[in-house]
């Protein structure tokens, strides 16, 4: 009867102590669940470093030798123009050129009312850090055609590509102001609910854009991301 009376006792304190941690999991699983999802701002504007032009250069004749004579006098005077204006050689790249005959477009049915047989178009890059001096260049460059020649974007919806490589620098410090945005949101959330803010429960990063800041103004950028996390809430 005694050894019966203890495996009783026994049974009963174990049944006390997994209800105790049975109760306290439920009460701390609870815990968890409260929490709030937020998300974080951060956004710098910031100015281009990088400029990429990519030029056409159009010539027309009805003679092959001539306008191969033109081609190659025209380029030296745009790839001068370019150096006269402060570029490095390494800055300007001279590339292909694609003529067409019209007479041989069997498309073109009205070939016969060209004023010539011939089209060119020569391809030049200008390709730099210096956003300044090809600005300062883009005032200059009209009196190109006063020589006779005649400059192209080769991209007509973006003749000029401004770059910003510097995004790798910004990182850190974005992401840690979007952290920061984030917590404040939380805890104006916390005051209104009567709670506090606690760890982070979990953090998604979003994706870093950059984007012109507007039409008009292509070489300055608006950096920007966005954070999702989730704060535990605590009394």
């Amino acid at each position: 009867m005694k050894i019966d009376w203890l495996k009783t006792l026994i049974f009963c304190i174990s049944i006390v102590i997994a209800g105790f941690f049975i109760g306290n999991m439920h009460k701390t699983g609870k815990q968890y669940d409260r929490f709030v999802q937020v998300k974080g701002l951060s956004e710098r504007e910031v100015n281009a470093d990088l400029a990429v032009w990519p030029i056409n250069i159009t010539l027309t004749a009805n003679d092959l030798n001539a306008l191969k004579n033109n081609i190659e006098k025209q380029n030296d005077e745009v790839y001068d123009f370019f150096i006269a204006q402060g570029f490095e050689k390494n800055e300007l790249t001279k590339g292909s050129t694609n003529i067409n005959d019209v007479r041989a477009d069997i498309y073109n049915s009205n070939f016969r009312n060209n004023d010539f047989r011939y089209l060119a178009k020569s391809e030049f890059t200008v390709r730099t850090n210096d956003i300044n001096k090809l600005q300062k260049s883009l005032s200059e460059y009209l009196t190109l055609m006063s020589k006779g020649i005649l400059l192209g974007s080769k991209n007509t919806w973006r003749p000029i590509e401004y770059i910003f490589t510097g995004l790798n620098d910004l990182k850190p410090s974005m992401i840690e102001e979007a952290t920061k945005n984030a917590r404040e949101v939380a805890e104006k959330f916390a005051r209104d609910s009567d709670s506090q803010v606690g760890e982070i429960r979990m953090a998604r990063q979003g994706l870093f854009s950059i984007n012109d800041r507007d039409e008009n103004t292509p070489q300055i950028k608006m950096v920007r991301v966005v954070s999702t996390i989730d704060f535990q809430l605590k009394d």
